[in-house]
């Protein structure tokens, strides 16, 4: 929704606003699969419909004035209970229905997600047998969107002693997705004295990837 009060803040347009919910929800209370307004706050309109009444008048007293704005303040507090309670997250209740009862209209437009942009790179270090911990750092000398950069996608591959080493992260096979700035990965006990190669690309919450990250790598303790 969006962040204008729905209520308005005019006694008088507060009176007639009430009208309008009350007589739009009852109307419509079983296509909205919604509880009219009960007894209840109908009860407080009256109240405060008459305490308004005495207040705008001339010979008005101080007392008058409070009731009235004590008996707005329950009505208030009963109208947004209702509408926050049946109303706000019903999934019957269009943006038509909202506009007729005088409530706020949610934004169905969706919010655009940049691309990630920079490269991010790891530092690996040995945790135990056969585990590697890392450490993942954004690239200095890349840009830098935090909001863009909604997480890391960690592409990986061993390689046995004497074989070829990839020549860039498009040709690793493996991956995994974090959003931590860091990850531990345990491998087989025959997988010890291989090495492992890595690369990461920031990812959106779109899971959109940016530019590849350099290739590293380590040997397998």
């Amino acid at each position: 929704m969006t962040k204008k009060d729905y209520i308005p803040g005019n006694d008088a347009q507060f009176l007639e606003w009430t009208d309008k919910l009350f007589t739009y929800a009852t109307t419509h209370a079983t296509r909205l699969k919604a509880p009219a307004p009960d007894d209840g706050m109908r009860d407080l309109k009256n109240d405060f419909e008459a305490a308004l009444a005495k207040a705008s008048n001339p010979n008005r007293g101080k007392v008058d004035v409070l009731e009235k704005n004590e008996a707005r303040k329950r009505l208030e507090k009963a109208c947004r209970d209702y509408a926050q309670g049946f109303l706000a997250r019903n999934i019957y209740v269009s943006n038509v229905d909202r506009e007729r009862m005088g409530l706020n209209v949610r934004d169905t437009t969706p919010t655009p997600v940049a691309d990630p942009t920079g490269q991010a790179i790891g530092v690996v270090s040995y945790r135990g047998s056969a585990q590697l911990h890392m450490a993942i750092l954004h690239k200095e000398d890349t840009p830098l969107d935090a909001k863009a950069n909604y997480g890391h996608r960690i592409y990986f591959d061993l390689r046995a002693p004497g074989a070829t080493p990839p020549a860039s992260g498009i040709e690793l096979t493996q991956s995994r997705f974090t959003r931590r700035k860091n990850a531990l990965f345990t491998f087989l006990p025959t997988d010890t004295g291989k090495t492992v190669y890595f690369a990461i690309r920031y990812e959106n919450s779109k899971g959109k990837s940016g530019p590849w990250g350099p290739l590293f790598s380590s040997l397998i303790p």
